[in-house]
Parts: C-alpha cells; structure tokens; sequence
C-alpha cells in the first residue's frame, strides 16, 4: 500500500506491518539522506475518513524517539519531507516516545525507520508536525513570500522618507529612521536564510 524513495536508491515498498494500523519501514545506511518520499502506490486506497501519519525514527543511545513528519491519505497520495535536521542532531525536542511502532521498531547504527500510522482525518487534521520536517517544496515558496513581503513593507515606508530640512513639526506623530528599518529587514533575511520557520520561536 505504501512506497518509500530515497533519492539515488531503488523504490521500496516492504513496509511490514506490525500491529492492525501500523505499518513500519527500514533506511539502511541513513546518515546522508536529507529527504525522504512518502507515497501510496495505487494498489489500495485508505479506508473512508482515515489517513496515514507519517513518523520518522533516528537512532538514539536513549531508544528510539518518533518525529511527526505529515501524513497522506486518500485527497494528498504523496509527501516529501526533509529529515536533514532531525537526524542531525541527537537534542531535537520534537520527537515524542510515540507512537510505538512494537519489536520491529530498531536503534541499529545508521538505519532509520519510517513509520504509518492509520489514523482519523480528523485526528490527522489536529497534529502539528515538526517545523524542520516541513514539505522540502513549501519551503522556497514560503521564502519568496516572506522575502517579498518584507520588500513591500521597506518600499512602501521608504515612499514616505524625507530629510530632516523636509520635515514640519508634527508633535502628534512618531517617527522612525529609515536605517532602523532596513536594519530590520537585513536581519529578516538573514534569519530567514538560515532557519524558514525562525518566527515560530
């Protein structure tokens, strides 16, 4: 029912399934993948009103810990994610101790797993996956919108400059230097650059 792609691999599709809703998947040698791809391979759909949430396992001296990725159903057959991040670093605090995904669920040296578990679509509706996991696609258009916003602002407040010669006293009014503000939007597309989702911390 679902298939995994690893960019330069073969397609896998042995997904073993170890409890009535949870089905489960190795990555051998995993330690330079940076994104995975998770699909339905046509050969059955989900039953009515149920998706797959989809987790990823990095192995941890601790045992192993399940990121939310996203999930696929029906209405959305595929998804990529990136998974660089997460299995960069050991400290990641968006993992969970769950789902448990039973014996098969390993900590071997280099070999990830991704697991799929048949949920509600309205329970899936309600998750919040890890940020660092988003759609690698949602990423460089999420960019370009913030970029041009920033752009509008700067450009819109620029409109208005005047030299201090220029100004008329306006007692009521607060003003703010035109530097100060593109000292702001500097600083945006720095953070920008370096983390996408910097604003949800």
């Amino acid at each position: 029912m679902f298939g995994l792609i690893v960019s330069g691999r073969l397609v896998q599709t042995e997904f073993n399934q170890v409890s009535e809703t949870q089905f489960l998947i190795n990555i051998p040698e995993a330690d330079k993948i940076n994104h995975v791809v998770v699909f339905m391979t046509g050969q059955s759909p989900f039953p009515d009103e149920l998706g797959g949430a989809v987790y990823f396992s990095w192995p941890r001296p601790e045992g192993p810990v399940w990121t939310l990725l996203g999930h696929i159903s029906n209405s959305k057959p595929s998804a990529i994610f990136k998974i660089a991040s997460l299995k960069a670093s050991n400290e990641d605090e968006s993992g969970t101790n769950g789902p448990h995904f039973g014996a098969m669920s390993q900590q071997q040296s280099h070999l990830a797993q991704i697991g799929v578990s048949v949920e509600p679509l309205v329970q899936l509706a309600q998750q919040t996956p890890a940020p660092q996991a988003a759609a690698a696609q949602a990423v460089p258009a999420f960019s370009e919108f913030s970029t041009k916003m920033a752009e509008s602002l700067f450009n819109y407040a620029s409109s208005f400059a005047q030299t201090q010669a220029q100004m008329r006293p306006q007692p009521e009014e607060l003003f703010v230097p035109l530097g100060t503000l593109r000292k702001w939007y500097e600083n945006f597309q720095r953070r920008l650059q370096h983390n996408p989702f910097f604003w949800k911390s």
